[in-house]
């Protein structure tokens, strides 16, 4: 066993965990922060999306000792200090991009780090960027508008699909 410090969502944390655990395993089962979500397991569809020292990772193919030392940054973080929604949360919310909600938190921490990097994405910039992220509910259509909206950008003229 290995003992792993890191300071997750602001906080310290820590734990012994053995070489092969992997970062999502122990942010659910040793700190039980279960909204990084496991689907499955093969860095396919971005439900495990966490950021590491401000990057965006799939916490599913990174092992927990590689955060040794990291800031690490988790979908309960996301939330305004008062616990009100962000931007990003409330454009989800408002603009339809949920419906199982399983998805989400990835694609949420996803479009954070996207907007982070690109304030203004185009509609195939958003698309683009979400290739790692899997949504077999919504049909992406209404998370782009989401993320474009949370953008501040004019999503009226977006066509339904």
């Amino acid at each position: 066993m290995t003992e792993v410090k890191m300071t997750v969502n602001g906080k310290p944390a820590s734990g012994a965990v053995e070489g092969r655990t992997l970062l999502a395993s122990f942010l659910r089962e040793n700190l039980s922060l279960t909204g990084t979500h496991i689907g499955c397991d093969t860095s396919q569809c971005g439900a495990c999306v966490v950021h590491v020292n401000g990057e965006a990772v799939k916490a599913c193919t990174m092992l927990a000792v590689e955060a040794d030392g990291a800031e690490v940054k988790t979908i309960e973080s996301m939330a305004n200090p008062d616990g009100s929604l962000t931007v990003i949360q409330q454009a989800f919310q408002d603009h339809h991009g949920l419906q199982c909600g399983f998805c989400t938190p990835g694609m949420i921490m996803s479009a954070s780090a996207l907007l982070k990097d690109n304030p203004k994405p185009t509609e195939a910039e958003v698309r683009h960027f979400l290739d790692g992220n899997i949504c077999r509910c919504t049909g992406y259509h209404n998370i782009v508008k989401a993320i474009m909206a949370a953008s501040g950008q004019d999503v009226s003229a977006l066509a339904a699909e």
